[in-house]
């Protein structure tokens, strides 16, 4: 985003002397900051203004509105995340291939922990903002590795579970690379290098990925895989087969409002 014209400066504008609007990205970081530390309906426009040393006006100005910053907030952090996460590598088996996504989830927490903290307040909101995310990144992101889930489910190697379930046997230990001042408590090295925040990625990944496989085996689950958002209800009768992957997941059209 290039800088703002300073002639259209309106009532309530830094004047003279006051410091530079500051540029798009350093913008959107102390956003995040704000938006991952008071959630959503805290971070007023007055507060965010007040954060990024702007005028009351300038979050109307340069984006609409306070959803329309959240957005790019979220687009700023979440798309370079996405464009991090490892790519299935036709060297390893699925195995390999679920478990370097896994590890490079783990990592890419590390790395923007704000958007962490962002996303777990906003998954226990039903809104168009979850919708957003949704549709946008996590959706995405299970794309990466639903080939390999559902090879690993068909070859036996690991029992169909229903996609929430899996979802959150991934997610849940991404607390092991947030919460620093706990895992501090619990032994945890105080400044603890890449190398090993990196072994601690790859030992989470590893242990959910063997937790994993050991549901494999002949083992009985509901549900129909990442793909699926049924209950044990809907699970088929022994010998049948098992529920078609449905084409669409964006979810927001079935969802009452």
């Amino acid at each position: 985003m290039g800088a703002r014209a300073e002639s259209a400066r309106g009532p309530g504008r830094p004047g003279a002397g006051t410091p530079a609007v500051p540029e798009g990205e350093s913008v959107l970081l102390r956003g995040l900051e704000a938006f991952a530390e008071l959630g959503y309906d805290r971070a007023s426009a007055r507060e965010l203004a007040r954060r990024l040393g702007v005028s009351h006006n300038f979050i109307n100005d340069r984006y609409g509105s306070k959803a329309a910053f959240w957005r790019a907030v979220v687009d700023c952090a979440l798309g370079a995340q996405l464009a991090r996460m490892p790519r299935p590598d036709p060297a390893a088996d699925e195995a390999g291939q679920l478990r370097q996504f896994i590890t490079g989830f783990y990592w890419n927490a590390v790395d923007t922990p704000l958007i962490g903290r962002l996303m777990v307040d906003e998954f226990t909101r039903d809104t168009e903002r979850l919708d957003y995310l949704f549709e946008r990144y996590i959706d995405p992101m299970l794309e990466l590795m639903r080939p390999a889930v559902e090879r690993l489910v068909t070859s036996g190697r690991m029992a169909p579970v229903p996609a929430d379930v899996l979802f959150f046997a991934i997610m849940g230990p991404v607390c092991g690379m947030l919460e620093v001042p706990l895992a501090l408590r619990l032994g945890r090295p105080e400044n603890a290098s890449p190398q090993q925040l990196a072994a601690t990625a790859e030992l989470l990944a590893e242990l959910v990925v063997n937790g994993l496989l050991a549901t494999g085996g002949g083992v009985s689950r509901s549900g129909g895989g990442l793909n699926s958002r049924a209950s044990s209800a809907g699970a088929p009768p022994p010998g049948a087969a098992g529920p078609e992957p449905p084409g669409d997941r964006g979810g927001s059209a079935a969802r009452s409002r």
